[in-house]
């Protein structure tokens, strides 16, 4: 097994990745220091088979396919002569605490299995599919059932139709997309259902994608039956109750040859977990501080593998955050981590924030907190305290849980209220009337 060593390792090298690569070039890395490891065997990540628009209008400030979005950003890299590997599985990261040292562990055709000594790490390995296993669906395994991305790859990359009656369960942005997708391409979609009285993507999606072409989406419902042994024959749908429960006798039979699972993404956190990077129970990524750092010095994390985005202008923001910030850490030679001053606490309605905690020696003028919501919410106040002050309060007509909300909180500010008496170092984020 060949060992090398290199100041910065990126595992992924999708928008997240080769944002966080370009900036940590930028900010002064030696682009002979930085290796990009990518598994799949071309740079750009899911964004190769997102051949919609609607993509680069915040960083390009005009609107780009996905592959278009993908190749500013794999141009650039090339440009700077960033080394990347593609076709390489990263099969572990260890943790030297002592020395600092991230050792990971990969492997690919030409090198075989292989080393890296790192001094900093940027986790940037994406999200998969939450699987139709995991969703507990009776009936058999028949052919024609595929989770919403698999059936985008089959179209956009392979050419190939899933089939031609479909129904889809789940309303996140990509089962929507597809639900276009399909109609375009000669299928005919029969419903969209989804379990919660929200749909999980964004309004213009459903506009553009659902209501443009007629297409119904119940809310509230969920699949209780698939039929067909060799392949989906019909598929029920029926109404559910509060605790999400099927409610009988509201069952809607459709005869399809295609179901498609557009059931939720889960940030792709094995390796993280593996390392021994503190997790966010809401969700399932890693929790990191103002610089977008770990519990663990010199690993950093961005994109959907820290939490899922809805926006990928705003993953390649956050990558470019996290590409500086490995750069000074770099610069720095620091192995420790101090502990910090604010810990973020959401309660009201507000899920989770990202990031968790702030640091305020470290903290940038301005820093941008996202987060999501845990119900649709309107003509509400959205507000920040840190202790028993408040620090601002937005009216906002609509929240909902499919677009990421966010605040932008002020150094300057944060010192004067710490220096005018308050010792809390709790930050809270909620909503209230």
């Amino acid at each position: 097994m060949s060992e090398k060593t290199k100041e910065l390792v990126i595992i992924g090298g999708g928008p997240a990745g080769l944002a966080a690569a370009v900036a940590a070039a930028e900010a002064g890395v030696p682009v002979e220091e930085i290796r990009i490891l990518e598994r799949d065997n071309k740079l750009g990540g899911i964004l190769n088979q997102c051949i919609h628009n609607g993509f680069g209008l915040h960083t390009f400030k005009e609107e780009l396919t996905g592959p278009e979005y993908a190749d500013r950003f794999i141009q650039k890299a090339h440009e700077l002569k960033i080394p990347s590997s593609l076709n390489t599985m990263v099969v572990d990261i260890s943790y030297d605490a002592a020395s600092g040292v991230k050792k990971v562990t990969a492997m690919n055709r030409s090198e075989g299995v292989f080393t890296i000594d790192a001094r900093a790490v940027i986790l940037a390995m994406g999200c998969r599919e939450r699987p139709k296993g995991a969703l507990n669906i009776p009936g058999y395994r028949p052919a024609g059932i595929y989770t919403a991305g698999t059936a985008q790859h089959y179209v956009n990359i392979d050419g190939r139709m899933p089939g031609k009656e479909v129904v889809i369960l789940g309303s996140g942005d990509i089962g929507l997309i597809m639900a276009r997708r399909m109609t375009l391409e000669g299928a005919k979609v029969k419903v969209v259902a989804e379990l919660m009285p929200y749909s999980g993507g964004l309004k213009r999606n459903i506009v553009q994608c659902l209501d443009d072409y007629g297409i119904p989406l119940k809310l509230s419902h969920t699949v209780v039956d698939i039929e067909g042994k060799e392949r989906v024959e019909a598929v029920t749908i029926a109404q559910v109750d509060e605790n999400r429960a099927p409610i009988p006798g509201t069952e809607e039979r459709y005869t399809c040859d295609t179901l498609l699972l557009a059931c939720g993404l889960l940030p792709e956190n094995e390796l993280s977990r593996q390392l021994g990077v503190e997790m966010s129970p809401i969700t399932g990524g890693p929790l990191v501080d103002e610089s977008l750092e770990t519990n663990l010095a010199g690993v950093f994390a961005c994109g959907n593998v820290l939490h899922v985005h809805d926006l990928v202008d705003y993953v390649s923001g956050e990558a470019t955050i996290a590409g500086q910030n490995a750069a000074k850490f770099l610069s720095e030679k620091r192995t420790e981590k101090n502990a910090p001053d604010l810990k973020i606490v959401t309660q009201g309605g507000v899920r989770y924030s990202v990031p968790s905690t702030i640091h305020l020696d470290t903290m940038a003028d301005t820093l941008t907190v996202r987060f999501r919501v845990g119900a649709v919410y309107k003509d509400q106040n959205l507000a920040v305290y840190l202790g028993d002050t408040k620090l601002q309060s937005l009216k906002k007509r609509v929240m909902a849980p499919g677009e990421m909300e966010q605040v932008i909180l002020v150094k300057k500010k944060l010192e004067e209220v710490r220096e005018a008496g308050e010792k809390s170092s709790e930050l809270k984020i909620c909503i209230e009337a």
